[in-house]
This record gives C-alpha cells, structure tokens and sequence, in this order.
C-alpha cells in the first residue's frame, strides 16, 4: 500500500473545507494506494459527511490521550474513531515546536490511537542545526526511541512521517535521495516494533512538481502534503497523476 495524505493544517474554514472536499471525493484513487485528508476539527464532521462514499478517508489533525472527561477544548482519539476518523497525526513538529508537546505525550498518543484501532501517522524529523552538524540520524533515532521503546503495537497499524523540519512549509524540500536514504534509516530503525512493516512517508514542502521524485523511490511508501493539499489543482494533479 502506498498513501497520499493532505494535511489541511488551518488554512480553510469550514465551508472552504467542504468546498474542497466535494472536489476532492470526485477524483479516482488507483488500487493499491490510501488517500485521506486532515481537516481542522471544526471541519471534521462535514467533511466526513462529505467523503463518506468516496475513495478518500478523513483524519485527525492532533488528538487528546485522555478517552472522556473533563478536558475542557480537547478531543481525544476515542472520540475521533467513533466519530469515523481512520488516522491520527501525531508529534507533529508543529504541535511539538509551537505548542511543546513532548515525547511523553506523543508516546501517550500513539497508545491512545492504538487502544481505539486509530491509525497513528507518527511525525520524525530534525532540525535544521542538527543537520548542519550530521546529527539528522541521532536526533530522528532519539525521537522514534522515546516514542516506540516497549510500546507494544502487536498487528496495529502505525505509519511514521518523516518530516525535515527545515523543510515544512519553506520551500526548501529535502532531496529526493537523502529523503528515502533516511526513511531506510527509519525502516531499519522500528522494524523490531512490529510484526510486520512500518510505512514511512516523506512530508516537507511536497508539490506537484517534486512529488513524483519522491514515489519513485520504492523505500518511501507515500507523502504527507501540507499546503499544497489545499489548492484543489495541485492535490488534484497529483492524486490523479501518481495514484
């Protein structure tokens, strides 16, 4: 299996989302490739409504570790799956480096994804100083060992992101060999954490123009697009051209 998944961040309100969705449930996925969307939480119901018989899932952008209780603005990843979400970001570097999530939480998270059969996409990635001095594989390894060490995943589905930091959002995508040379790194890395394997996909300034470099590496099983998602030409391109 290999995915497609566009990450609406809080870009659209809700009736641009529903707008967006309505085009997006119209366009055809290829056998053998996943596709979803991350609306904002506001936006989540409707357009799952809107994608309910479409060849596209809907998941969440972040989700609480907590099942129910007194959480005032949290939503947890229960809610979601009752709800009809089919994964869940998490650790994403924007939660972790603008709202200081920890590995803890992340960790909490996962588990909580897993409980409720949730599809945890599990975000990795280094910082622009750790690349600069050769610490891109250590600090990505760091992250996967506070998050993944004794977890007990059995048969659940999880996926990882790898996610650059200093190529979210910037411009300035990782290239094409040295994304799938540390997405083998990440492979070899959680394999021992499951049975069987863990997709990983890349994530960091995805377009149109550069996703086919990225899905012509076999090791990279799919992309997380953030932005570019948004723009229903672009998503459409690349969904109808590379599924």
């Amino acid at each position: 299996m290999r995915y497609i998944f566009g990450n609406w961040k809080m870009y659209l309100n809700e009736e641009e989302s529903v707008r967006l969705a309505r085009e997006v449930g119209e366009l055809s996925v290829a056998p053998g490739f996943s596709c979803a969307v991350f609306p904002n939480t506001l936006s989540f119901l409707p357009v799952r409504d809107v994608l309910r018989n479409s060849s596209f899932s809907v998941g969440a952008q972040n989700v609480s570790w907590v099942p129910r209780g007194a959480y005032t603005g949290a939503t947890s990843a229960e809610l979601f799956r009752e709800s009809g979400a089919a994964y869940a970001l998490v650790g994403h570097s924007e939660r972790r480096y603008i709202f200081g999530e920890d590995d803890s939480a992340v960790r909490k998270k996962i588990e909580a994804c897993i409980d409720v059969g949730l599809v945890p996409v599990v975000c990795v990635g280094e910082e622009k100083h750790d690349r600069d001095n050769g610490k891109a594989e250590y600090r990505v390894k760091k992250q996967l060992m506070k998050v993944f060490e004794g977890l007990s995943i059995g048969t659940q589905s999880v996926i990882v992101a790898y996610e650059p930091i200093w190529a979210i959002g910037t411009g300035d995508a990782c290239s094409d060999t040295e994304a799938a040379r540390m997405i083998g790194v990440i492979k070899e890395y959680v394999a021992p954490y499951h049975s069987g394997e863990i997709p990983v996909l890349y994530g960091g300034s995805v377009d149109a123009q550069n996703v086919h470099t990225y899905l012509s590496h076999g090791i990279i099983d799919g992309v997380l697009i953030g932005k570019a998602s948004t723009d229903v030409t672009i998503f459409e391109k690349i969904v109808t051209e590379h599924t």
